[in-house]
């Protein structure tokens, strides 16, 4: 683990502040994770909206960053990017060169997912939508489908974040999403298709 690869695969997690990024990227992450999390401060509060995550002490200014070994040759690197609205305009350098995205989703707040799904796919970057769990009431997958506005073919599971297993299988689906609808015919000895080293 850590050692250099010969192929390394981006992939970038994106949301809205607070539902859960950073802890996806820890989660999965072999190596210590990079955070650029700071403390959230009053001033803060009068540009960001926190009302939906009153119990948010740190956020991330910049992004996070993880790293999976797949095999000996391939690994993938996971950015995390920041959510609040002043620091969108990150998004679309995290976007270049990026095999896909994870739009990770707070059923609670669903409106606020909007902005990641309309970029990643004016940027024609494939994903993948995953809610995470926050012990609120559960949504049919259909219902929240429709909320989103999903087209058919886009993966949509559940997760906890804050689970190892979860994370990977959130980044599996994705890689198989991207294997099975955008691959071309050198990808799939790239990829994995069960599970991560």
């Amino acid at each position: 683990m850590g050692a250099p690869a010969d192929n390394g695969l981006k992939i970038v997690v994106v949301g809205a502040l607070g539902v859960g990024k950073t802890t996806l990227v820890h989660s999965v992450s072999e190596i210590r994770p990079l955070s650029t999390e700071e403390t959230m401060t009053r001033a803060g509060a009068t540009v960001d909206d926190i009302r939906q995550v009153r119990g948010k002490s740190a956020t991330t200014v910049a992004f996070d960053f993880g790293r999976i070994s797949l095999d000996a040759h391939n690994v993938l690197y996971v950015f995390g990017a920041p959510g609040q609205e002043r620091f969108w305009f990150l998004w679309d350098r995290l976007f270049s060169g990026t095999l896909g995205a994870v739009v990770l989703v707070d059923t609670r707040r669903i409106d606020d997912s909007w902005y990641a799904i309309d970029r990643l796919e004016h940027h024609g970057t494939p994903f993948i939508v995953a809610c995470n769990d926050f012990g609120g009431p559960v949504h049919a997958p259909k219902d929240v489908r429709a909320a989103l506005d999903l087209d058919p073919h886009v993966p949509l599971i559940d997760c906890d974040a804050r689970s190892r297993q979860s994370a990977q299988q959130v980044l599996i689906t994705l890689v198989q999403h991207v294997r099975n609808r955008y691959a071309g015919p050198s990808l799939p000895a790239a990829l994995p298709r069960q599970e991560f080293v």
